[in-house]
């Protein structure tokens, strides 16, 4: 046989025009654990802008005022080093599953299949039928019936476009913003709405229009598991051994010895392809456009059972499982990924664990130089910036010096108050006589307290004239 599956992509035409895919609809005991999965994320993705931990929104990504909540916990821009510690611990993660599971994340968690399949796709189901009928009212002429049902199915997936995107919006500027503005009505933030509908037509057209292309053509972690994939990684796989046996495939005949002709088990019905929803031929082994979404191993079991055979002619499998008789086994690679896994975790544990509550920087004044007073003094300017990052007010907040004698003046009052999650800033002075100084450039340690309370600590620079000895 011929073997060209890997030419093209599945869903681009000889012409290189698009294939538009018909997948029949899905079901199963996979495609019921899905469900649970899916709809479960769902609810999580919705309700997380609107939950509340200490008075702190459960999700927030704040980008434009650089306010971040991660499971009610509020960070900062000067904790940006835990951001990026985060992200290699997910890319890593990512990676480990990747090895040992394949790309079972697009099909069980990823958003866009998650809304794809779970959402849009069962709609059009509900207003066009399944396969059959969607392929005959899509060739169909443009009467009545067409008509009615396009712009039933285009409004509802608009509608829920526009959901998407005032939920994501939520993530972004809070959902106390978004419930007032939704209260004071679209034209008092024609700012903001006019994003809200772009983002809105672009969720329109990845779920009515480009749909599986996301995942072939855009989606970058489509190309990763091509890196990260072995023969012993776990992936949704094709039987190739049981299904071809030594004479290949043949349909199906009542009461024929198949083992006696030396064909396999695959009669060749094309429903796992038909079931597909990137349009592949799972037969051909494991392709770019697999998402995993087991579609294909449940449409297979069905026929298997509908002629007496046993189940798992498509099954979770790794190549050495069919070709070799292996089972699944934590391999060096796995071990090394988990071993800086396991490393990068603990450091983020501790990153937080040692997290202040407040953080302070206190900078000299730029441009200006020291100052002499009486009795042999130096004084120095400085601005000061306190960022509470908690939910509660910081009250009676003052500072003293730790490393050197000397004294503290405030521009305004000797104590004041840090609000919750805000920046307090202003001016103070430090003086500090010149004996007890080593150099024309001193290194002080400032303890910022709340009352009596030492929070946090913090250096700066103190300026003095050179001595010359």
């Amino acid at each position: 046989m011929e073997e060209n599956f890997r030419d093209s992509i599945g869903t681009v035409t000889q012409e290189g025009k698009r294939a538009w895919i018909f997948p029949k609809k899905p079901s199963g005991r996979f495609y019921q654990y899905r469900k649970y999965v899916s709809y479960g994320l769902l609810l999580f993705l919705f309700a997380s802008p609107f939950i509340k931990i200490n008075g702190n929104q459960f999700l927030l990504f704040n980008v434009l005022e650089r306010r971040f909540n991660i499971f009610g916990f509020p960070f900062w821009p000067q904790d940006f080093h835990l951001v990026v510690v985060s992200m290699i611990i997910g890319v890593i993660f990512i990676s480990l599953f990747t090895v040992a599971y394949g790309r079972i994340f697009c099909g069980w968690m990823c958003p866009q299949t998650i809304f794809m399949e779970m959402v849009f796709r069962r709609i059009e189901f509900w207003i066009d039928g399944d396969r059959g009928a969607q392929m005959r009212l899509d060739r169909s002429p443009w009467n009545g019936k067409k008509i009615r049902k396009r712009l039933l199915k285009w409004s509802i997936f608009f509608i829920i476009s526009f959901l998407i995107a005032n939920v994501f919006l939520a993530y972004l500027i809070g959902s106390d913003k978004l419930i007032g503005y939704i209260t004071d009505g679209p034209m008092a933030h024609l700012a903001t709405m006019v994003p809200l509908l772009i983002f809105t037509a672009v969720f329109y057209f990845v779920f009515a229009w480009f749909r599986e292309q996301v995942c072939i053509i855009a989606c970058p972690y489509g190309r990763l598991q091509g890196v990260l994939l072995d023969d012993k990684s776990i992936v949704v796989a094709y039987d190739h051994k049981r299904g071809e046996a030594e004479n290949g495939r043949k349909k199906f005949r009542k009461n024929e010895d198949r083992e006696a002709l030396g064909h396999g088990d695959c009669i060749d019905c094309f429903q796992c392809v038909n079931v597909c929803p990137t349009g592949i031929d799972i037969r051909n082994g494991t392709q770019l456009e697999c998402v995993n979404c087991t579609a294909c191993i449940d449409e297979c079991d069905h026929i298997m059972d509908s002629i007496n055979k046993p189940r798992g002619l498509i099954r979770y499998a790794s190549e050495d499982e069919i070709t070799k008789k292996t089972k699944f086994r934590f391999t060096p690679r796995m071990k090394g990924y988990t071993a800086v896994l396991t490393v990068l975790v603990g450091l983020l544990m501790g990153m937080l664990f040692l997290r202040n509550e407040l953080e302070a920087n206190i900078l000299r004044l730029p441009g200006q130089l020291y100052e002499r007073k009486d009795n042999n003094v130096i004084s120095n300017v400085y601005t000061y910036k306190l960022v509470n990052k908690t939910s509660k007010d910081i009250d009676d907040v003052s500072f003293k010096l730790h490393s050197h004698r000397g004294t503290i003046k405030m521009v305004s009052h000797d104590s004041f108050r840090v609000p919750a999650e805000e920046l307090a800033e202003g001016t103070l002075f430090i003086e500090i006589n010149n004996s007890a100084l080593t150099g024309d450039k001193d290194q002080l340690e400032i303890g910022v307290y709340s009352g009596e309370k030492l929070i946090e600590t913090t250096i700066t620079q103190f300026l003095a004239p050179r001595s010359y000895n």
